[in-house]
């Protein structure tokens, strides 16, 4: 039985999450618009991304499975802390669990470095982009913030267009 790819609905599911926020970390929505962006997070960017990482693990791809769970389970604890957990907690506080999630995203961009360019783009851009945010977080510059917005658009439409790659590769038949 042949399984399907899993990488097109976890880029997709990370893109679109991805874009929705960076668009309000850009100042391109405003901040009532986070609810919106949080539906997403449990949704697409949680849930569908974490089925594809368990759909990579399926087919022994590591780091498929690393990558597509560990960005879900980001999205979900994302979503939690700011629905739920947010109120009174410092600044510095989540300039730091971005900067976690920068060194993260920075050892996955290592793996990337014998994968194909559009990955090792999107992984380069993440990287930048949770370094930004977490900046702009720990040292109370909202620029910082802002150029975090941009860098994120720039990592979605990177894996919104591996995503799509993927899927008219699958249709043509070629992997």
């Amino acid at each position: 039985m042949k399984l399907a790819n899993p990488a097109p609905l976890g880029l997709f599911g990370f893109a679109t999450t991805t874009w929705l926020l960076s668009m309000v970390n850009a100042g391109w929505l405003p901040g009532t618009s986070v609810p919106i962006v949080l539906a997403m997070a449990f949704a697409f960017g949680g849930t569908a991304q974490f089925f594809a990482g368990l759909m990579e693990m399926a087919k022994g791809n590591t780091f498929g499975f690393v990558a597509f769970c560990g960005y879900g389970a980001f999205w979900w604890s994302f979503a939690l802390f700011a629905k739920f957990f947010g109120v009174g907690v410092p600044s510095a506080a989540v300039g730091w669990y971005l900067l976690v999630w920068g060194a993260f995203t920075f050892a996955m961009w290592i793996g990337t470095f014998s994968l194909n360019r559009a990955l090792f783009l999107i992984f380069l851009a993440l990287w930048i982009t949770f370094l930004l945010l977490a900046l702009g977080a720990l040292l109370g510059m909202p620029e910082l913030t802002d150029l975090g917005g941009y860098g994120g658009l720039i990592t979605a439409l990177l894996a919104f267009y591996l995503g799509m790659a993927e899927v008219v590769n699958e249709v043509r038949g070629r992997v």
